[in-house]
């Protein structure tokens, strides 16, 4: 099994969701992140999809998610050629002499303290999963209290856009 990255642009409207994760669910494959979010056309949403199946069975499913009416265009993501980042919240057990080696640890990994209690520190971290993993071994023999992550977001690199004019002609300003 291999790691692929899907962009798949959508109208925004309800039901899309539940419709593109099912057709991945009656395949059986588990999607390892799901991100949605606007675009920067009004009505059209993209979902960034991390999924590990083989090349043939991606290539079903591809072709599955082109039938669904409010899919408007999928994009293989490649690491080379996009950009990848996630974003993590980690709350640490921190007391007076922990704290300094937790807050060292931070820096080294350009991560930002967002919220300090007495006994805790929350950490935000924002980079490629094998940072973020890399961080969390670090952290956890401090005591992680609580962990969020966001799925994977990724843009392909350099001028081209996914978003071409097919896809901006839904755009109703213009």
């Amino acid at each position: 099994m291999s790691r692929h990255t899907l962009s798949v642009l959508v109208q925004d409207q309800p039901g899309v969701l539940a419709r593109v994760a099912g057709l991945f669910s009656r395949r059986g494959f588990n999607i390892e992140s799901l991100a949605v979010g606007p675009t920067e056309i009004p009505d059209v949403s993209r979902m960034t999809i991390v999924v590990n199946v083989e090349g043939l069975a991606l290539e079903q499913v591809t072709k599955q998610l082109n039938k669904l009416s409010h899919v408007l265009k999928i994009v293989e993501l490649d690491e080379t050629s996009s950009v990848q980042r996630e974003i993590m919240l980690v709350k640490v057990k921190a007391d007076a002499e922990t704290r300094s080696h937790i807050l060292e640890t931070v820096q080294l990994f350009r991560a930002k303290v967002v919220d300090v209690a007495s006994d805790a520190v929350t950490i935000e971290a924002t980079g490629k999963h094998e940072k973020l993993e890399a961080l969390l071994r670090v952290l956890e023999p401090y005591g992680i209290k609580e962990l969020v992550k966001s799925g994977l977001v990724a843009v392909g690199r350099g001028p081209r856009s996914i978003t071409d004019r097919s896809v901006r002609s839904l755009d109703r300003t213009g």
